[in-house]
């Protein structure tokens, strides 16, 4: 007889189950509770990203649907009203710390080969509907909230992310945060503080931002640039020495200036506090952002984060990390396999086999998945 574990039952071998059992003690998520444990709560919620369900009801009716593959993922069925009650309760912060420890994770198997580590900082908002929402801002009457993210562009994945609200600056939640000593960090105009910048140099850190256009650079050097190169000129200077109010700037190293003509043709001042490294690198560093903003479009178009399942804010914060972990663990199942290069090819194919009995290599194939060896059956009928 041959048993394959459903595509579901293979993603959840990238959760660490010891960490997330840990967390749940930490946060006493299970106390009292009778009926909906916390791994129930989130391979329900899991399912439902993965699945694409846009309601509570669609998450309760797919998993009455596969009752008997589903416990062999470790899962229950659930009612949508005990999942509502337990969104709205659970602490968020027990999948935050998960996500972070995924992520850290995935972080550390990729700098193994790296000589460099970048983050990439940005903030994305996300809107909300309005019903229920009132604990959320409202700017130009929308209500949303803001997604702070620092992204690690070698892991392809988010490390820490913050949910604020849409009025938060993006520079906050980054002054919050642990600075990595060494690492080198690219971010936009939203995080212009000469203060922090200080403080990332204090640390040994390199960081690559833009210059605004009021901000004149008094300059001490000008180096030469490449002929027929989109780099236009390299100088090195101080930033001004009075903000405004009369207050002294804190930075007051020598930084550089480098005037970079982008695809577009428009140009664009970048600064960096290193001195050393060629031109054309740090332009390189810089172009790298974009790859932030391909992330939060990703993930806005692919994982159920524009369509709550809650009004609370604790039910959308866990939405928006039960959502972040499901792309850790899509990219992790897929670097299992090397037929569906494109992410966004083998999150539909997740999706489309996410409770069938095949292997993750045979997702965009019409053969069967080969036989499985008698002697693990017994092993794979285990649940998790």
């Amino acid at each position: 007889m041959r048993h394959h574990n459903s595509v579901f039952h293979q993603v959840l071998k990238h959760v660490p189950w010891g960490e997330f059992n840990r967390l749940v003690d930490e946060h006493k998520a299970d106390h009292r509770v009778r009926r909906l444990t916390t791994k129930t709560q989130f391979l329900a919620l899991l399912f439902g990203q993965l699945a694409g369900a846009q309601s509570l009801r669609e998450i309760e009716t797919g998993l009455m649907s596969q009752s008997a593959r589903l416990y062999h993922a470790g899962g229950n069925c659930v009612a949508r009203t005990t999942l509502a009650d337990a969104n709205a309760r659970r602490p968020a912060a027990l999948y935050a710390e998960l996500f972070a420890f995924m992520a850290a994770a995935a972080s550390r198997r990729t700098r193994r080969h790296l000589a460099d580590a970048v983050r990439i900082l940005d903030a994305s908002r996300i809107r909300l509907s309005s019903a229920g929402t009132g604990w959320a801002d409202t700017v130009s009457g929308h209500r949303a909230i803001k997604l702070h993210v620092t992204y690690d562009p070698y892991a392809d994945t988010a490390l820490e992310t913050t949910v604020t609200g849409q009025r938060v600056h993006d520079v906050l939640p980054a002054k919050d945060m642990e600075i990595e000593p060494g690492m080198t960090y690219v971010f936009d105009l939203g995080y212009y503080d000469y203060a922090w910048w200080k403080k990332l140099d204090a640390n040994g850190c390199r960081f690559v931002s833009r210059l605004k256009t009021n901000t004149n650079l008094q300059v001490s050097a000008e180096r030469d640039v490449p002929a027929s190169s989109n780099i236009l000129s390299d100088r090195i200077g101080l930033l001004p020495q009075r903000l405004a109010r009369s207050r002294r700037n804190p930075f007051d190293d020598p930084v550089r200036e480098i005037t970079v003509r982008i695809s577009t043709g428009k140009t664009i001042r970048l600064v960096t506090n290193d001195l050393d490294a060629p031109a054309d690198e740090i332009a390189d560093l810089y172009k790298q952002r974009w790859q932030i903003e391909l992330f939060f479009k990703w993930i806005k178009q692919n994982l159920k984060i524009r369509h709550f399942l809650g009004t609370s804010e604790n039910a959308v914060r866990i939405q928006i990390f039960i959502a972040l972990i499901a792309y850790i663990l899509l990219r992790a199942a897929q670097a299992t396999q090397t037929a569906v290069k494109q992410p966004l090819a083998f999150a539909r194919l997740v999706r489309l086999n996410l409770m069938h009995r095949r292997t993750i290599n045979a997702l965009n194939t019409h053969k069967p998945p080969p036989e499985t060896d008698t002697r693990q059956m017994t092993l794979n009928l285990n649940p998790i």
